[in-house]
């Protein structure tokens, strides 16, 4: 199936700019499975997630305007098929999500202290609703600013500031409430 749109993309555009826009979509793999394990709080439902915003993004490659970034509108992307995923859970089959406590994949530095800490973060951060947890992802995580993550996200920047705040509110106090990872050793 993949082969296909590539080779339909690629008599589209030029061999140069699939190639480029394949380069660019594949860099940004690592950054699309840790949004995708943020919305979904499972990682099958995540792999399946950059999977299907992958494939939508080569299809409609030539919607993408070259110059702007590739991250956001795939992010937007992604985010737009997971709630169509979820709408058509709910009115088909009535599944839910899987606990914040079974997400526990962080890439952090090799210690073994540090990858716990990392651990306990994500778990906090996957524990938070949906809108905070997005924008807690987008803005701490993945360095977006505050107009590129309401654009993503397709809410008024005053919200991403809003969910932001109460974002860290919440995470200050789960961290609190953990004794081996106090609040004030990690800066949120």
């Amino acid at each position: 199936m993949i082969r296909g749109v590539i080779c339909k993309l690629e008599e589209a555009v030029c061999v140069s700019d699939v190639k480029q826009f394949k380069l660019q979509l594949v860099q940004l793999l690592p950054k699309l499975r840790r949004f995708a394990c943020a919305l979904t709080r499972n990682a099958d439902d995540a792999d399946e997630l950059v999977q299907m915003a992958c494939e939508r993004a080569i299809l409609k490659s030539d919607q993408w305007t070259d110059g702007t970034r590739l991250d956001s509108w795939v992010y937007t992307m992604m985010r737009n098929l997971w709630f169509s995923e979820l709408r058509k859970r709910k009115v088909r089959l009535g599944q839910g999500q899987v606990d914040a406590e079974g997400m526990t994949e962080i890439n952090s530095a090799p210690q073994a202290e540090d990858q716990v800490y990392a651990s306990q973060i994500g778990q906090a951060i996957y524990a938070l609703p949906d809108g905070l947890r997005s924008v807690t992802l987008l803005v701490c995580v993945e360095e977006h600013s505050y107009r590129e993550a309401a654009e993503i996200l397709d809410v008024p920047v005053g919200t991403v500031m809003s969910r932001l705040s109460r974002a860290r509110l919440q995470l200050a106090q789960s961290l609190r409430d953990r004794p081996e990872l106090s609040a004030e050793t990690v800066q949120v």
